[in-house]
């Protein structure tokens, strides 16, 4: 960042600092400190896309993500560059998800995430090394092969999803909010879905189009889908 401000970005008129997936929970945890490096009549926000990483019982009854996130937080000794406001009240591992951090942000930020996250389902909800060869070894691979069961559990996911993101929307009135039903991760960084004649949309209204509605603060946005199955915008991810 210090190379990109001293060659002229100090003195851009707008910002945007922007992420997918691991990007995406970076801009999560660096939007104020980004913000921070301009001048005060910059206009500066933020976009997470599938940053939106939950700590979510998985499916053998463990919290596996946050083992993980452990790990990361512990090696990379990052919790001095976490949040005060968070770690003051919680452990830095809890810190490093964006359910706990994300309503605090005084910067604009706008989240863009799948409710069915392909890759916490695959990852961090049935693991591979959770399921073994039990009844999730085919539905975490692709949806169209879980029972109801399965898809009930799921559904509880994305209700923890929305949850977050509604309490996110309100705490700060220039945040926007993008939350489809769709099984896939990651949807700004591909043509057909960021802007796409037939990019995922809600209420009529496509990705490109709701961040571009924000961002230049032409209308609020707080879209959040209807369960599944019921959008058929989606472009989904299965194996």
């Amino acid at each position: 960042m210090e190379e990109l401000m001293g060659i002229g970005m100090s003195s851009a008129q707008q910002a945007l600092l922007s992420g997918c997936s691991a990007g995406g929970l970076a801009s999560v945890l660096h939007c104020d400190n980004f913000r921070a490096l301009f001048p005060s009549q910059t206009i500066v926000k933020c976009l997470a896309d599938a940053g939106l990483f939950l700590d979510y019982v998985d499916v053998s009854g463990l919290h596996g993500l946050r083992s993980f996130y452990d790990g990361v937080v512990t090696l990379q000794g990052v919790a001095q560059n976490l949040p005060e406001r968070c770690t003051s009240r919680m452990n830095a591992t809890l810190c490093f998800f964006p359910e706990n951090t994300v309503n605090g942000i005084e910067t604009p930020m706008f989240l863009l995430n799948a409710a069915y996250d392909t890759w916490q389902i695959q990852y961090s909800l049935a693991p591979a090394s959770a399921i073994q060869d039990g009844p999730w070894k085919f539905c975490r691979l692709n949806y169209s092969k879980c029972d109801s069961s399965q898809i009930e559990f799921l559904q509880g996911f994305r209700k923890n999803m929305t949850t977050v993101a509604e309490s996110f929307y309100q705490s700060k009135a220039t945040n926007g909010l993008f939350i489809n039903s769709c099984f896939t991760h990651g949807q700004s960084v591909l043509p057909d879905t960021w802007y796409g004649n037939n990019s995922p949309s809600i209420e009529n209204k496509g990705i490109a189009q709701s961040v571009g509605d924000w961002y230049f603060n032409r209308s609020e946005v707080k879209l959040i889908d209807c369960p599944y199955p019921c959008d058929t915008t989606c472009h989904n991810l299965v194996t």
